[in-house]
């Protein structure tokens, strides 16, 4: 009777949830061209940022990613990584300095000598401690990961399914093998880098119970110290070919199979936040804007958030490259929030990594967080969101996780609602790179 209660209790709310969350963030994601007397924002030097460096180059294209990516081409890719070069120079020009660096794709280890000379240089210009990285299985190579040892903390790997029938209908199968082989090579590489994650996707249309069941064991055999499990969520450039290949997404089993996920790992994997999963004490998640409020994007179709401003960097790879051989930062368009949007961003990302510092929030608002945004910790109350906290922390209730997956859920998709608009924005012939991939795709745009 509690579990029933419990289900129509996170159902009602999160569905309420997730129509409030598209619509603010919808609303909030309207962004504008740059002004020309615009000027990049000058760093605070009390304030810690975390760099995010973006390499938009894959093997071949995944139909459920909705990120800049473009078939993979090496002397595009290699002009591409000495441009990345040249900007992060600028951003240290401007004073800039981070404690952790995030390198996210498309695929950033597809040439593994640009990408060392980049984290090298990186930490040569910055006072960098932690690097995160994503990567592939077939990728998880022994002279790959002998190259990044000492250079990366935590290696993300791509992996969404063990499953031989949903590998197939992502075209995974072919590019990296059955999910046996797979997850040999997991346990291969276990050990060699200080954390080795590995990101899942469950809800996709064609999977049961048995599959996802199947998975999580297969995470624990892994030896994995990190696990990452994202709903399927994708931009509606790529909603159709997604449809094609795997399928209508039905959401009313989102949050039976998260709850099947959070049991499944329990006693084994600890929540480090509302979908990441840690075996021991690894301190970097997928989500940095999670850990670090602002940080700084560089590379082609990257974000930045400073001082209550989205930065969106060109997606175009032509323009990204005039603006660095001119010497100017690649900012295309922006977004400027007012006072009560960033509170909500900040209110959201924190309780997404499970607790809301309340004196932090006073002291950058201007005001406690119960006041300033009474409508929306009302509503979470009457959810059963929070633990009984003190003055200090608003503590997130386990059973409350999957709120924020929805909250998340929802301000990603719209992310990429906005990933779409700079998309179509590229000319025809990147269009064609970064939509086609072999003979599964057509022109979305067309």
């Amino acid at each position: 009777m509690k579990n029933a209660l419990q289900k129509f209790q996170q159902s009602f709310f999160s569905s309420i949830l997730s129509e409030v969350i598209d619509k603010i963030t919808y609303q909030q994601l309207e962004i504008s061209n740059i002004p020309e007397t615009f000027q990049y924002p000058q760093p605070d030097l009390k304030k810690k940022y975390v760099l995010y460096t973006h390499i938009p180059f894959c093997e071949s294209l995944c139909p459920y990613c909705s990120f800049n990516r473009f078939i993979f081409n090496e002397k595009k890719t290699r002009d591409y990584f000495k441009n990345l070069r040249r900007e992060l120079d600028l951003i240290a020009d401007l004073g800039y300095d981070f404690v952790n660096m995030y390198i996210g794709g498309g695929t950033p280890t597809v040439i593994v000598d640009e990408l060392i000379e980049t984290i090298d240089y990186a930490k040569k210009l910055f006072n960098i401690q932690e690097v995160s990285c994503e990567t592939n299985p077939n990728h998880l190579t022994k002279e790959i990961l002998t190259a990044l040892k000492g250079r990366v903390d935590r290696l993300s790997v791509g992996v969404q399914s063990f499953d031989d029938t949903l590998l197939k209908q992502m075209s995974r199968y072919d590019k990296f093998g059955s999910g046996e082989k797979i997850l040999e090579i997991i346990q291969n590489a276990v050990g060699i880098l200080p954390a080795l994650n590995v990101d899942m996707i469950y809800n996709l249309p064609d999977q049961t119970e048995t599959m996802l069941l199947k998975d999580l064991e297969f995470i624990k055999r892994s030896g994995a110290d990190q696990t990452t499990f994202y709903p399927l969520m994708s931009a509606p450039s790529v909603k159709r070919a997604m449809e094609r290949t795997l399928g209508r997404v039905n959401q009313n089993r989102e949050y039976q199979f998260f709850q099947l996920i959070a049991d499944g790992l329990h006693g084994e994997y600890n929540p480090s936040s509302a979908w990441t999963f840690s075996r021991k004490d690894v301190s970097m998640i997928d989500e940095y804007i999670v850990k670090y409020e602002e940080y700084v994007g560089t590379g082609s179709g990257s974000f930045s958030y400073l001082n209550g401003n989205l930065l969106v960097n060109t997606f175009s790879l032509k323009q990204y490259e005039q603006m660095i051989q001119k010497g100017k930062l690649p900012v295309y368009a922006v977004k400027s929030f007012a006072k009560r949007d960033r509170m909500r961003y900040r209110l959201m990302m924190e309780l997404f990594d499970l607790s809301l510092d309340k004196k932090k929030f006073n002291h950058d608002f201007g005001g406690p967080v119960e006041w300033e945004l009474f409508p929306e910790l009302l509503f979470l109350q009457l959810a059963g969101a929070f633990k009984p906290s003190g003055k200090d922390y608003l503590l997130l209730e386990p059973n409350a996780r999957y709120l924020m997956v929805v909250m998340m859920r929802e301000f990603f998709a719209n992310v990429n609602i906005l990933r779409d608009q700079a998309r179509f924005a590229l000319p025809q012939e990147e269009r064609l790179m970064c939509i086609v991939n072999d003979k599964l795709y057509h022109n979305e745009f067309a």
